[in-house]
This record gives C-alpha cells, sequence and structure tokens, in this order.
C-alpha cells in the first residue's frame, strides 16, 4: 500500500503536475482550500502534506494558508507540512516554520528537490511512529516494574492481581533470571500489606548450620558467638510478607520448623522457649522441581502444599517471543540514561542476534549483556559484537543450508502455532500461506498439532 500525501493548492495546474509526478510513489489525496484540506486529512489522515499558503478566499495573502496549517497540526501534531512558497513569501513561511511546519520548498518547485524531502519526511514519519508504539507497548505491558505484554505474562500479572488481595501462601515458579523476586515485591506491594516490611532471604546462600538462626533468629547465649538477641529474617518480617526464594534447599529439619510457622504463625527463637506470634505472608520461589524432591524424600508433601495455595509459574524468555526486543529497548534506554550515555540504538545485527538468541539465562542475561554493551560500544549503534552475540550463529548451529532452512522453517511453524494456541488458520494467516500449505510444512517437519505445547 502508497503512503498517503495530501496536495494543498488553489491552482489546478500546479495540482495536476504534482499529482502525475508523484503518483508513481504515493496515493495523492487533493485539495485546493482549507475546508476540502481539513476534510481530506481527517478521512485519510495522511502522514505528510505539501501546504501552499495562498488559499482561497484570499489567495493573495498568507492568512488562509497559515490557518490551514494550525488546523492540520491541531488534529494531528505528529504529521510533517511542507511549505511550498514564493521568494516574496519567505519571511511568511519562516513564520510557518516556527509555526510547526517540518520544512519549506520555494516556487517554483524543483521535482528532484522535493521527492528527496517526501522521502525524508515519510522515513521519520515511519521512525516517529514506531518509536511512539513502542513507548506505548511498554508502557501498557508494565506492571510493578515487570514489563510483557505476551499472553503468558499477561497471566502471570492477572494472577498476582488475584492473589495478592488475599493472605494466601504463594509459590512462584520459574527458570533462574525469569524475575521470581519482583514477582514477589509485586504481590506484596498489590497487597494490604505494602506499608509494612518486604524481608527477602536466598535459601540457597545461607549455610545449612546458620539457616535456622537466620530464619527463625536466637536469645542470647543460644550457641558459641551468640553474644546477644537477635531477630531472625521471620520476625522481621512481621506485619508483612516474608519472600523465601530457592526453598527447595532448605534443609529437612528446617522444612519441619517452617510447616509450623506456616499451620500456626508462631515461632521460638533458637535457644528460647518462648512462643511469639508473628504475622506475616509467606511468598516462596524455587527453580527446582519439588515434586521429583518429594519423590525422592528431600522435600515435605505437606509443606509443598502449605507454600502452594497458590501457584505462579513464570515463562522463560524464550516463550516470550514478542517481548524480547521490548524488553531489550526498555533496558538500554534505562541503562543509557544511568550512564549518562543517551542517543544508543541497536544495529540491525544485534536485534537478529537478540530474536535468535534462546535466552538460557532469562531476562537476568537481557540485563546484563545489555548493560555490558552500553558500557563497551563505541559510537550509537550497539553491535551483535557488544551483546557478545553472533548474529548469525546465535541459534542452532547446522551443517548445512538445507538444515538450516528446516530449522528455520520449523521454529516460524511452531511459534506461529504457539502464538495462536494451535489454531492452524490463523498460524497460515499469521506465515503468509495457506491452510494446505501450512499442513503440507508440518507434514515435512515431522510436527504434530498439539507439539506447540511443548518448548522447544
Amino acid at each position: 500500500m502508497k503512503p498517503k500525501l495530501l496536495i494543498v493548492d488553489d491552482d489546478d495546474e500546479i495540482r495536476t503536475q504534482m499529482k502525475w509526478a508523484l503518483a508513481q510513489d504515493y496515493e495523492i489525496l487533493l485539495a485546493s482550500d482549507r475546508a476540502s484540506a481539513a476534510e481530506q486529512f481527517r478521512s485519510a489522515r495522511p502522514a505528510v502534506v505539501l501546504l501552499d499558503l495562498g488559499l482561497p478566499p484570499h489567495p493573495g495573502t498568507p492568512e488562509e494558508g497559515l490557518a490551514t496549517l494550525s488546523e492540520l497540526l491541531a488534529a494531528d501534531p505528529q504529521t510533517k507540512i511542507v511549505i511550498i512558497s514564493g521568494q516574496a513569501e519567505k519571511n511568511i513561511a519562516l513564520r510557518a516554520i516556527g509555526a510547526g511546519a517540518y520544512d519549506l520548498l520555494g516556487k517554483p518547485v524543483d521535482m528532484v528537490e522535493l521527492k528527496i524531502l517526501l522521502k525524508r519526511c515519510f522515513h521519520v514519519a515511519i521512525l516517529e511512529r514506531e518509536y511512539r508504539e513502542m513507548q506505548q507497548h511498554l508502557s501498557s505491558g508494565t506492571f510493578e516494574g515487570m514489563l510483557g505484554n505476551n499472553s503468558r505474562i499477561q497471566s502471570v500479572f492477572d494472577s498476582i492481581r488475584k492473589v495478592a488481595t488475599t493472605n494466601a501462601s504463594v509459590l512462584i515458579l520459574g527458570e533462574s533470571g525469569t524475575g521470581k523476586e519482583m514477582a514477589a515485591r509485586a504481590i506484596h506491594q498489590k497487597s494490604g500489606r505494602k506499608d509494612g516490611p518486604f524481608v527477602a532471604i536466598n535459601c540457597s546462600a545461607i549455610p545449612e548450620s546458620l539457616m535456622e538462626s537466620e530464619l527463625f533468629g536466637h536469645e542470647k547465649g543460644a550457641f558459641t558467638g551468640a553474644h546477644m538477641q537477635r531477630k531472625g529474617r521471620i520476625e522481621s518480617a512481621n506485619g508483612g510478607t516474608l519472600f523465601l526464594d530457592e526453598i527447595g534447599e532448605v534443609s529437612l529439619p528446617i522444612q519441619v520448623k517452617l510447616l509450623r510457622f506456616l499451620q500456626e504463625q508462631r515461632i521460638e527463637r533458637v535457644g528460647g522457649r518462648q512462643e511469639i506470634v508473628v504475622d506475616a505472608r509467606v511468598v516462596a520461589a524455587t527453580n527446582a522441581d519439588l515434586k521429583k524432591g518429594m519423590r525422592e524424600d528431600k522435600f515435605r508433601e505437606d509443606l509443598f502444599y502449605r507454600l502452594a495455595v497458590v501457584q505462579v509459574v513464570l515463562p522463560p524468555l524464550r516463550d516470550r517471543d514478542e517481548d524480547v526486543q521490548y524488553l531489550a529497548q526498555s533496558f538500554l534506554q534505562r541503562v543509557s540514561t544511568e550512564t549518562d550515555k543517551t542517543g544508543l540504538t541497536f544495529a540491525p545485527d544485534a536485534l537478529r542476534a537478540i530474536r535468535l538468541h534462546s535466552w538460557p539465562g532469562n531476562i537476568r542475561e537481557l540485563q546484563n549483556r545489555v548493560r555490558r554493551a552500553v558500557i563497551m560500544c563505541d559510537g550509537k549503534r550497539i553491535s551483535a559484537a557488544d551483546l557478545e552475540l553472533d548474529a548469525l550463529t546465535t541459534s542452532v548451529r547446522v551443517t548445512s543450508l538445507k538444515e538450516a532452512r528446516e530449522n528455520l522453517e520449523r521454529e516460524m511453524v511452531l511459534r506461529a502455532l504457539r502464538n495462536h494456541a494451535g489454531k492452524i488458520t490463523a498460524a497460515a494467516i499469521e506465515l503468509g500461506i495457506s491452510r494446505p500449505t501450512f499442513y503440507e510444512l508440518m507434514d515435512k517437519l515431522g510436527i504434530q498439532k498439539n507439539e506447540q505445547v511443548r518448548e522447544t
């Protein structure tokens, strides 16, 4: 579809000349006065307008042209309006530039110059529109610091909204780097406990010998080195939320004590005899398979069901194709501001690498690669090399062109199926092929209809 260009001039001959000169590249809309220009603009919304200042009913003065300029910009300030002006009107045309016109050309118009200018106008208009869409996309997909418009992450946001209003324990599941602590903080911030403390503890980072004291606190003299009474993390979370990250790493004896706390909301400090009532909501997280742990008698089944009143599963970044570039752009903007290196953009090879990489480290890996690239890059464009990604081989390595083609076809077919919940017609439309052709591709690649639900 050709881009739309509105030409506003009261001279019929000039309008006709411009139409024939530009019709090959643009869909031409014509207007001879302010009223017809406004009508065409409202109905067609062209991105670029060529405007003569001398319009009826007073073509000898610029007032009607300037009024048209103001009216069109009021309707859409992003429109690129180019003033066509005679030399005698140069000062007035400069006034028009000050009033928001994008550029000006003198009469008689040089068609070569005009075509170059129009290409630039439309190019800038497209870039500005894409930037606004990206900002809107990011804004609409922001939830308590978490970003995403993918259906699976939006489902996570919905679950957090619902569970946050209760005091139920929550178990957050997901691979390393998917943002489990951010999800826990979102639950806290959306809850009635948001003014209370959020106390986080990484259970895998505390030696087993210190875990009991770290969680439950200790009395003075409870063990060698206990020179004073100390509150534990559970007690410190009173009135707020306790986040137990990597809960799968907790030993069985500590699991027993945690279970008692969850059942009774009471604890005893190490070396103490007094029961302490603690009102803390527990959110736990893990990237481990707790059900496997239960089968192997490494994780208590009763504790699992106490923790997992509600389960929230965070999807890996590789299953959020449509979010990856938006997340990368958001991190780039944030890190650029922090490091005072504004104006940075991703080069085409970087965008390709971001799209193709499988992101085994998930969001944390993406953040770290973008941060490193901002620090290390030269100039304003971040390359795939700056991200330490190979734009050509960052996906599956292959040994032949045929294998590469089949891998790409398989990836696109599976992605289309996932995007449309296995609906063949919708997936075929996304790929721009017919339904029978889509089935032929599935047969050739050995893809079953239900395969889109499995991780690839």
